[in-house]
């Protein structure tokens, strides 16, 4: 008996998990990895977090909390939005989430049917397309490069063909670490508004930025209608206790609500009650930034030695994208060859742009300072 296997699985896979089951294989033999490819901190969370965790382990039940997330939790993430970017969100518009992850697929359901069409930036973030195409929604890769600092912004956008009904955005992006200005967010958001475009603003990176800080769409004036997605998982570094939350408007807080329910219940209730606290760890995340910035640093100058010298501008995150148009056409056969013959993982781009990625390959500097010393070291006389 042949049984059915539904089409909307067969999206391409997320290419950075596989080149981390490679790695795990060469380390379960033995061998060494130095993790370029993950973007990921290293590290625990901070101290006050883990205090917080252990406290809620001892004295609360750990029961399902509201849809949206626990108030305390909502509050405090209204709170910083205040004190960190001074703009007022009420903590009603507030959806705590199972990771940014949860935030995309719940904000896409709510504000796209099947058939509607999405931009977003190639390179960007694999999982936008992977989901869209999921969810029966049309992904539209727009290309970006230098000339618009490898950003989706309103001038690129005025460009494009055919009807859009929703564009997602990155900044700093994923995998280029390129940023938009406060101003062409604004002028973005506006764009989308003024034509009924539902603007979906990935924010998961904002804290890492090494010279102006990121702007956010969430309470813009000019963008009532926009979705902002953030993380605790980059700068807050609690990647695997999955929580993120999203900032909705008025006209899908509720359709958010009951896809929650139905389909999370409510996000991981641990995870919730340590990260009331992380928001006070600012002098310990802080640091961490600045180890992002002496990584970038270092890479910035070793790369280009070692014959990555194509780079994007890394203005936050903490990832480097580099052109190898000139050395392969095959990223993910040049990734594997570095991984078996230098101990050194990296991401093939074709996770991020499935037509140009062949010729590109992402780091990641969110580990040791050592690491990147030794990884330049070992691709400098692998390239020789």
């Amino acid at each position: 008996m042949v049984f059915k296997v539904a089409g909307r699985g067969g999206v391409s896979p997320f290419i950075v998990m596989d080149v981390m089951r490679a790695a795990a294989r060469r380390e379960a033999q033995g061998a060494d990895v130095i993790h370029l490819e993950v973007g990921q901190p290293s590290g625990q969370a901070p101290a006050r977090v883990l205090a917080a965790a252990a406290r809620a382990l001892a004295s609360q039940p750990l029961g399902y909390t509201l849809a949206l997330g626990t108030d305390a939790l909502r509050t405090r993430i209204a709170r910083h939005y205040s004190e960190a970017c001074g703009v007022c969100v009420p903590a009603e518009r507030i959806c705590v989430t199972t990771g940014s992850s949860a935030g995309f697929l719940l904000s896409f359901l709510a504000a796209f049917d099947p058939g509607d069409r999405v931009a977003v930036a190639a390179p960007g973030y694999p999982a936008y397309r992977n989901i869209l195409t999921a969810l029966g929604i049309e992904c539209v890769d727009v290309p970006v490069g230098p000339a618009s600092r490898w950003q989706v912004s309103a001038a690129v956008l005025s460009g494009l063909d055919g009807r859009l009904d929703g564009v997602v955005v990155a900044s700093p992006s994923n995998p280029t670490g390129s940023m938009l200005s406060a101003a062409e967010v604004a002028e973005l958001a506006l764009w989308c508004e003024s034509r009924g475009i539902r603007l979906i603003s990935d924010e998961i990176y904002h804290g890492i930025a090494f010279g102006a800080p990121a702007a956010t769409v969430a309470g813009l004036d000019a963008a009532p209608h926009a979705v902002v997605i953030n993380s605790f998982s980059k700068y807050y570094a609690m990647t695997g206790w999955r929580l993120g939350w999203m900032v909705v408007p008025d006209d899908l807080i509720r359709a958010v609500e009951c896809l929650q329910q139905n389909l999370f219940i409510s996000p991981p209730t641990l995870s919730q009650l340590a990260a009331e606290v992380v928001f006070d760890c600012r002098d310990e995340l802080d640091a961490r930034v600045a180890r992002y910035r002496a990584n970038r640093d270092i890479l910035l100058e070793e790369l280009p030695a070692a014959g990555f010298g194509r780079l994007a501008p890394s203005d936050g995150a903490f990832y480097l994208y580099a052109d190898i148009g000139d050395l392969t056409d095959d990223s993910a056969a040049f990734a594997a060859r570095i991984l078996a013959e230098t101990g050194v993982a990296v991401t093939p781009g074709l996770d991020f742009d499935p037509v140009r990625g062949r010729r590109t390959l992402r780091f990641s500097y969110a580990g040791a300072e050592a690491d990147m010393v030794e990884a330049a070291r070992r691709l400098k006389s692998w390239m020789r």
